[in-house]
């Protein structure tokens, strides 16, 4: 499943992501941008048009809920990035994030480890 999302929609996924099923105020209170409850109600509903998002009555309201997992929408996004900017090369991408970042010495001990546990398991 190709999962896309403009960068508004993203905010409001995170919303539902970490607080869980909500009201639009509730999502509207929880974003950093103040935007307008007609502008938060479009993009749930756009979302659920999309697929990405459900409801559920709630008195005269709606409780929006997460209909994708956010690791679906990582996994999507990543192999779109990977696709579109580096040739499909996750090789590509990882030579490119390694050597932009300023990493922690943690950061990339955990990095090798995963690289070293990936090697041992045999995956591709």
């Amino acid at each position: 499943m190709d999962i896309q999302f403009t960068d508004r929609e993203i905010d409001v996924m995170e919303v539902l992501w970490e607080r869980g099923p909500s009201l639009v105020g509730e999502v509207r209170a929880a974003l950093n941008d103040d935007l307008a409850y007609t502008t938060v109600l479009t993009i749930l509903r756009t979302l659920e048009g999309k697929g990405y998002v459900g409801h559920e009555q709630e008195g005269r309201g709606h409780r929006y809920f997460a209909a994708v997992k956010q690791h679906a929408a990582q996994r999507s996004a990543l192999r779109r990035l990977t696709s579109k900017l580096f040739k499909g090369s996750a090789e590509l991408l990882f030579t490119h994030l390694v050597s932009d970042q300023k990493l922690t010495a943690r950061q990339i001990r955990a990095m090798r480890a995963l690289l070293d546990e990936k090697s041992r398991k045999g995956e591709t």
